[in-house]
């Protein structure tokens, strides 16, 4: 079975996570500049045959839009456009962030505590640990 791929996406940076290929665990894979988004893909399209992938929804705590929503409608769009056979999901993102950051802080050095590559990674793989727990019970 191919690999999902978890996506927290940002106007700069993206952080990306991989299932393994049974889909029960999800794991920290990339984190890379947005504008290469679509480029990774279309390698993770061809090397790994993903044809799955979450992408985390930003919403506010009230449910209503967040700044980015509207971005990654349009990424979704572009992705099912460019990619044909992908089939993309949308995974509430809400406190994905914060909980990277604090696992991070409770297991992480200095350093990976203020790395913010190593946080767009966890909350990718949050994202799509929660899809894959959502999706198997």
């Amino acid at each position: 079975m191919p690999e999902i791929i978890g996506i927290d996406f940002g106007l700069k940076r993206t952080g990306l996570a991989i299932s393994d290929s049974l889909r029960i665990i999800a794991t920290p894979y990339k984190t890379l500049d947005s504008k290469d988004l679509m480029d990774e893909i279309s390698f993770l399209f061809k090397s790994k045959n993903i044809r799955e992938i979450v992408l985390g929804f930003p919403t506010r705590m009230d449910g209503s839009d967040s700044d980015i929503t509207q971005n990654v409608r349009l990424l979704k769009e572009a992705i099912e456009k460019n990619f044909n056979g992908i089939q993309v999901y949308f995974q509430d993102e809400r406190f994905t962030s914060k909980i990277a950051s604090q696992t991070i802080s409770k297991i992480g050095t200095n350093k990976q505590r203020k790395n913010k590559n190593l946080i767009d990674q966890v909350s990718a793989t949050l994202i799509l640990q929660d899809f894959l727990n959502r999706k198997n019970s």
